[in-house]
């Protein structure tokens, strides 16, 4: 989800050579050069001029079926924005509160990790088995297509956090083929999308990538998404209703055909654009499914909430909360409604739940709460603005 504030580098940026910044993302955050009192030259002003145009494009709402298109500072825009060294504050400040976000989600992995590694070393095997390899390996596609969402948009710090999840459940996927609680096949099948995956993201980062390998790996993840995503859903309410394969292979054959048309041209461009978003969506609403399906979980055995932990839940609220405010800065639907809906719902919700079946203190459910709400309100830009700054924060972030 600091040493001292920097501003971003908006003229460094522009001042600098094609070859050498590609995206601000991968530029250093570092404070403009100092300059003398004397007048600037013209050529400086136009460039200054440049940079605080450039700056404000941050600043310009992204539709929904616009989140996974890149938005780079270079390109022009009319929208006026006064305060640019707040923007700028704001910039740093945010990527460095994403970056953060490492720590929760590197600590709520973490001890599933040691106690798989103490029960095989032990020869307790069958312990693993409580571990659904199943739940683990719907969790890895979704941060693995969460992962190529954000190599596009350039987001550094995201994508570190992305990776770290992917290596961390792949940890946990491999210790399970271990103990043989997942079958070997799906196990090798597994690697070789996970190694593929992270070398393609690397590549395509780095501007290594031909674009057709770059969009066979984009329909891949779309259709392994939108396969998965329905059959989850289905799957969390068995036995009250049929257990049935029947979501997951509607769900595949319609993804292929979309895909399929989308690349012989049968598509308008506004349906092209909608599929280019799926993967990201689908992925962003598998982590949203996962507290639904925990709260399901909990209202119909009440006694096994006290298998949850509250220190996870805690963690999950906090690292989630960390990237609410570079979706917002950036004008990112799809991430700002992931990782809000994940910080409120599968964090504080569980948290709430807790609370509720007299699993924790009250003490923990109020530090929970002012934590929660003081964050978010930090979260807000211009939150010292009047009610009417807000309002149309929101409309514009939702148009």
């Amino acid at each position: 989800m600091a040493s001292s504030i920097i501003l971003a580098a908006a003229n460094k940026s522009l001042l600098a050579a094609p070859s050498q910044c590609h995206s601000f993302s991968l530029c250093p955050r570092r404070p403009p050069p100092l300059h003398s009192h004397s007048s600037p030259s013209k050529p400086f002003l136009h460039l200054h001029s440049l940079s605080l145009t450039s700056l404000h494009r941050r600043l310009i709402p992204v539709p929904a079926l616009d989140s996974d298109v890149p938005h780079p500072l270079d390109q022009g825009s009319t929208l006026k924005v006064k305060n640019n060294s707040r923007k700028e504050e704001w910039d740093f400040w945010t990527a460095k509160f994403s970056a953060g976000a490492n720590v929760p989600f590197l600590l709520l992995q973490m001890p599933q990790i040691l106690l798989n590694a103490k029960n095989l070393i032990s020869g307790n095997k069958t312990a693993l088995l409580a571990v659904p390899w199943l739940g683990m390996l719907t969790g890895l596609l979704g941060n693995l297509s969460l992962l190529s969402y954000f190599a596009k948009k350039r987001e550094t710090e995201v994508i570190v956090v992305q990776t770290l999840g992917v290596v961390s459940i792949y940890v946990v996927i491999a210790q399970l083929a271990m103990a043989e609680a997942m079958p070997l096949p799906y196990f090798m099948v597994t690697s070789v999308v996970v190694a593929t995956g992270l070398l393609l993201n690397f590549l395509n980062y780095f501007g290594m990538l031909n674009a057709g390998i770059w969009r066979f790996w984009e329909d891949f993840i779309t259709v392994c998404g939108l396969s998965v995503l329905p059959q989850v859903m289905w799957s969390t309410f068995v036995p009250y209703i049929p257990n049935s394969i029947l979501p997951g292979v509607i769900s595949f054959v319609t993804a292929v055909a979309a895909v399929v048309m989308a690349r012989i041209g049968k598509l308008s461009e506004k349906g092209v654009k909608f599929v280019g978003a799926i993967s990201g969506w689908t992925a962003t609403l598998l982590f949203m499914w996962m507290p639904v399906s925990q709260m399901w979980t909990n209202f119909l055995n009440p006694d096994n909430i006290k298998g949850l932990s509250a220190f996870s839940m805690l963690l999950a609220m906090i690292g989630n909360g960390l990237m609410i405010p570079r979706a917002l800065f950036i004008r990112d639907f799809m991430w700002f409604t992931g990782s809000t809906w994940a910080a409120v719902f599968y964090g504080y919700g569980n948290i709430l739940c807790m609370y509720y079946f007299n699993s924790i203190s009250g003490k923990f459910l109020l530090a929970a709460t002012a934590s929660l709400v003081s964050w978010i309100e930090v979260s807000l830009p211009y939150r010292h603005g009047s009610m009417e700054r807000h309002c149309s924060l929101w409309i514009q972030l939702t148009s």
